[in-house]
């Protein structure tokens, strides 16, 4: 049983099917497919039930998988530990973040640190989603509660505040906005509410029935754009400075939540995961004043 055949179970295990893990592997289906099948022959059983929409387990890859990703695990320590990478700072960290955060603050923080290391490869996937660790979807998640389960070590990363904003050209056009009865005579933009990964998300709830009308909106980003030219919506406060011009209104309706970093106790002797938690959190701290609006 060779290492490489670990590593091909693994990446068709986390892919779901044999193309999307060639395509992460960077190898031809043709090959991948024949390497996977070797290790079955190795290890005399099938990992997978195959069918035209992809793979599954079977219960002997469901036992395998535990085994395979500690094998993974000690594999990267011993680069981190033995290799190249212990001296500087070398090899491939993805980061899983929300997308306001990951748009609007960490891409510039994070591509600064891949410029300063020529060696490091960094990948921020600024999405709507949670991201697992645990199943190696990123090697550093962003989320906005502190998981309850599996071998992850999480830390706060900050408190951050939202504020109502419109651009002042729409108050203009409907009159000032100074308290939930105004919004009738507004457009609020928000969430689409049915697939919000969080129910954290939902904090206007309260305001929405008061509207004239919604517009929901599953981007962040594409929120702001459209708060720049009409409507009315929570924005993130540490986008201010990157976003269009927007008056804040309605202070009283403050919202404050959270942001956890989170990666997997495998990668706690892993130098660029570690070394990177620790980039991102010294400079957040520094940013304190961008992600608590006060007054």
């Amino acid at each position: 049983m060779k290492w490489d055949g670990i590593r091909i179970f693994l990446a068709v295990a986390r892919a779901g099917q044999m193309l999307g893990a060639a395509r992460a592997l960077g190898q031809d289906q043709a090959t991948v497919s024949r390497r996977l099948k070797a290790l079955e022959g190795d290890l005399g059983s099938d990992l997978f039930h195959r069918s035209p929409g992809g793979v599954i387990l079977t219960e002997a890859g469901e036992r395998l998988l535990p085994m395979a990703e500690r094998m993974e695990s000690e594999a990267m320590q011993a680069l981190s530990t033995v290799g190249r990478s212990n001296l500087d700072l070398a090899g491939t960290v993805r980061i899983g973040a929300p997308h306001g955060l990951g748009s609007y603050y960490l891409a510039p923080v994070l591509a600064e640190i891949a410029d300063s290391n020529q060696n490091l490869s960094l990948q921020l996937a600024p999405l709507p989603r949670d991201f697992s660790v645990s199943q190696r979807e990123a090697d550093i998640a962003i989320t906005l509660e502190r998981p309850q389960e599996g071998r992850l070590i999480a830390r706060k990363l900050t408190d951050y505040t939202l504020s109502l904003y419109a651009c002042e050209a729409y108050i203009d056009e409907v009159g000032p906005i100074n308290d939930v009865e105004d919004l009738k005579r507004c457009l609020f933009i928000t969430y689409v509410q049915d697939i919000l990964y969080s129910q954290r998300l939902a904090f206007d709830r309260n305001l929405i029935p008061h509207a004239r009308q919604v517009f929901e909106c599953a981007s962040v980003v594409a929120q702001v754009l459209t708060l720049a030219q009409r409507g009315v919506g929570y924005v993130h406060d540490y986008a201010l400075p990157v976003a269009p011009p927007l008056v804040r209104i309605m202070p009283q309706h403050q919202v404050k939540l959270s942001y956890w970093i989170v990666y997997h106790a495998d990668a706690r002797h892993v130098r660029r995961v570690t070394e990177v938690v620790e980039r991102l959190c010294d400079q957040v701290s520094k940013d304190r004043v961008l992600f608590l609006r006060t007054g």
